[in-house]
């Protein structure tokens, strides 16, 4: 007697409202900033960046994710190539920016490799761990370029800094304290997804903190990456003559991204414009040349993303299936 094997099927498509609502944030909040700020100032501002300025920042941006994803391999574990990370990691970028579903990027690039992963578990761990570790590595830069902008006596925002500075207190507290969280947790079998992913998070900071030095190593490469991708902004700002300090510029952007994270709008678009141009002001930046330079960024980031869809669907030609956030999410819920 033979008995038939089901296959899974995959979960009835819902209509994406959480990326709709993201859309619209974004919108709105462009809306707000060309009714402060003229468009035409600021189309008149990034039309003055060189092409061949726009071309070594996504040069410089490409090799900067190259190097994250040499982190993220390092967090991972074995089994996972260079190339095959590489190709997820610029899904991930395209995933964050523009497809809907809960997960974003991260559950993309995961789900892309992990029939390769030795470990299913540990992939999950250090997905998170990456995340963790590029929102403390922001932290700090934030903090350490709040701290010396402020020194010039151009801006005051202390209180910023002290609010900077509870954050990479708490994140960095919480890594030695999710040993014994991890303990306590590691037999709970959470009924909800947001219990499972906090149980997960936990883990994923445990596992860090008993390595130390891979978490040193994984915490200076994420900094590394994010000051070069301040850097690129301040050769932006320096050919649209925006006179501003250097430490300002590390202080408003590693903030902006770290707002931007928040899932509140379409790959932090109009937010991280605004929150940028809000920052900057006290040090004598003109807002429409700094919106024109966050433009200017996404830009960038946009061109990247589209390199990655383009790079899944030449060199893997089931990238389709596994791109959607919510294919992505169910298959690594299977796993």
């Amino acid at each position: 007697m033979t008995s038939k094997r089901s296959t899974p099927t995959a979960p009835p498509r819902k209509f994406p409202l959480t990326w709709v609502l993201r859309l619209a944030v974004s919108g709105l909040v462009m809306v707000a900033i060309f009714r402060i700020v003229p468009i035409e100032h600021v189309w008149s501002e990034a039309r003055r960046l060189s092409p061949v300025l726009w071309l070594s920042a996504l040069a410089l941006f490409l090799i900067g994710h190259a190097a994250a994803t040499i982190k993220w391999r390092l967090l991972i574990g074995a089994g996972v190539s260079f190339p095959q990370a590489f190709q997820a990691h610029l899904a991930g970028l395209a995933a964050n920016l523009c497809l809907p579903g809960l997960g974003g990027g991260d559950v993309v690039r995961a789900a892309l490799v992990f029939r390769s992963a030795k470990d299913a578990s540990r992939l999950i761990v250090g997905s998170v761990a990456d995340r963790l570790l590029d929102i403390l590595g922001l932290l700090i830069l934030a903090a350490v370029g709040a701290f010396l902008a402020t020194r010039t006596g151009q801006g005051d925002h202390r209180q910023l800094l002290w609010l900077l500075l509870a954050g990479v207190v708490a994140l960095s507290i919480f890594f030695p304290a999710s040993i014994v969280l991890d303990r306590r947790l590691r037999d709970t079998n959470p009924a909800r997804r947001i219990g499972r992913l906090i149980v997960r998070a936990v883990s994923a900071t445990a596992y860090l903190t008993r390595q130390p030095r891979r978490l040193v190593l994984c915490l200076a490469i994420s900094m590394a990456v994010q000051a070069t991708f301040v850097a690129i902004n301040v050769a932006f700002a320096v050919a649209l003559q925006v006179e501003a300090p250097a430490a300002a510029w590390f202080f408003a952007w590693a903030t902006a991204k770290v707002v931007a994270i928040a899932p509140i709008s379409l790959g932090g678009l109009g937010v991280r414009e605004a929150v940028m141009a809000t920052l900057m002001a006290p040090f004598g930046a003109d807002p429409g040349q700094v919106i024109a330079i966050g433009i200017i960024w996404q830009t960038v980031l946009y061109a990247s993303g589209l390199i990655g869809v383009m790079a899944q669907f030449v060199w893997n030609p089931d990238a389709a299936k596994a791109v959607d956030g919510r294919t992505a999410e169910t298959a690594i819920e299977r796993r």
